[in-house]
């Protein structure tokens, strides 16, 4: 046990001897809502199902630590306001965007470096003018002014941005803004799905989903035909930034959805959603390893979602499980709006399809009662008393089938909501020593700052 510890410790030292240059590569990874009990569900996920030996990508980077993530205004911060922190490494009010709590301007660790000769880059899974991408360019009192903050995002001067759809397109009436303008007007070409951006010889662009797709690029576990995805638009930012700044260049990657399996309490889709973010590190990583000396990997979050927690089960059910509990309260919705008759068989057999139920998920006589009860008040009662998260909100019936999901998958929650629980930090790279240690999330981007610009 002695001899395992000084080789690990001895391996810390050379890491940090190794690193100690000053790194040209930034790669800024922040998994939105994305808590402890996320990653160890994941991990159990690789080890029990997968049958990996390694820990998965992040967990095996030779740094790790915890951060604070409270805001000005809550112990239990938003996502605004924890980007700003993030970002420009100042504590703001939930819902302020890249501003102090009196609304003063802050700048961003992006924008420092992007004035110093840098290429930028910014990607998400969700909107990228949500709050945390737009943290890393906008100034605004309240993160639901997408114009504005879209208006920016055009200003930037940031070579690449992606993300699903602008949310700023249209005004609180409904009708057309200019938006679409601003960004000609700053010679920014929008590439609507990879396909599209391969055409493109833009210095800057900026890459959506089609605008047929939904307000994110939707869930890992969906598989939705045509959207875009954490990966592949990661790797299109590295491709961009090699051959519009290949001497330095900066980027933040969001897994954004995450957040919305943690808001929704879905265990099976939040693991699948960080196997995902663990490929797009995988891209990361694999730029560090041509460009060991030269590169940093940060790996964090914003706050935690839900207060995941692992639990006796069998993590190996949620292969079955073919649709996310968004997509399935979209689905019974449906049921309920278009009036039609649907029997309790019927149900019972699009669960065995889609869940597994009765066939590779085994469900008690008890248990069949109790959904047989919440399908009959939701479907021919029309009495549900539905629960409302902060992106959707589902019938009872659908909060019974996810609550058998979870708890034989051996998962638990804590909130539909944000807790103020630290979140994870994985680091490897140029200068990664820095983040060894306890560290609040305003630190963050002042050590990225420090490391690469000595101020």
């Amino acid at each position: 046990m002695k001899i395992r510890s000084f080789v690990i410790s001895l391996f810390l030292l050379v890491a940090c001897v190794v690193s100690a240059a000053t790194p040209k590569y930034v790669f800024y990874f922040i998994g939105d809502g994305m808590g402890m009990g996320h990653i160890m569900a994941t991990q159990s996920y690789n080890r029990e199902v997968l049958k990996n030996d390694e820990l998965i990508l992040m967990m095996q980077f030779p740094v790790a630590s915890m951060v604070t993530t409270y805001s000005a205004s809550s112990r239990v911060t938003d996502s605004a306001a924890a980007g700003t922190a993030l970002s420009t490494g100042y504590k703001t009010n939930n819902g302020m965007l890249g501003v102090t709590p009196d609304s003063v301007p802050v700048t961003s660790v992006a924008r420092y470096l992007k004035d110093a000769g840098w290429g930028i880059g910014v990607v998400t899974t969700v909107a990228p003018d949500d709050a945390t991408p737009g943290a890393f360019y906008a100034h605004q009192p309240s993160r639901s002014m997408a114009y504005e903050i879209d208006k920016e995002m055009a200003q930037s001067g940031y070579e690449f941005v992606a993300g699903s759809k602008l949310k700023g397109t249209l005004d609180k009436e409904g009708n057309p803004t200019d938006i679409y303008a601003h960004f000609a007007r700053h010679n920014v070409a929008i590439a609507r799905g990879l396909d599209e951006l391969k055409n493109i010889d833009s210095k800057r662009v900026l890459l959506l989903n089609s605008d047929s797709l939904d307000s994110n690029c939707g869930y890992t576990i969906d598989s939705i035909k045509g959207a875009l995805n954490l990966p592949g638009m990661t790797q299109a930012c590295v491709e961009h930034l090699q051959k519009h700044s290949p001497e330095r260049f900066f980027m933040m990657v969001e897994g954004g959805n995450i957040d919305y399996a943690g808001h929704s309490n879905d265990g099976g889709a939040a693991v699948k959603e960080i196997l995902n973010f663990n490929q797009a590190i995988k891209i990361a990583y694999d730029f560090y390893l041509a460009h060991p000396d030269e590169t940093l990997i940060v790996v964090t979050a914003d706050h935690n979602t839900g207060g995941m927690a692992v639990r006796f089960g069998d993590i190996s059910l949620i292969d079955y499980q073919r649709m996310s509990k968004d997509k399935f309260g979209y689905y019974t919705k449906s049921i309920l709006n278009s009036r039609r008759i649907f029997t309790w068989e019927d149900m019972k057999a699009e669960l065995k399809s889609w869940f597994g139920f009765w066939d590779k998920v085994s469900i008690s006589e008890e248990q069949e009662k109790v959904l047989v009860e919440k399908f009959e008040n939701t479907f021919n009662l029309r009495n549900s008393a539905d629960q409302e998260t902060l992106y959707n909100s589902f019938n009872e019936f659908s909060v019974e089938v996810f609550k058998i999901l979870n708890d034989k998958a051996g998962f638990g929650w804590v909130a539909t909501g944000h807790t103020g629980d630290p979140v994870p930090l994985f680091s490897i790279g140029a200068g990664s020593e820095k983040f060894m240690g306890v560290h609040d999330n305003t630190e963050i981007p002042m050590i990225i700052k420090e490391i690469t610009l000595g101020k």
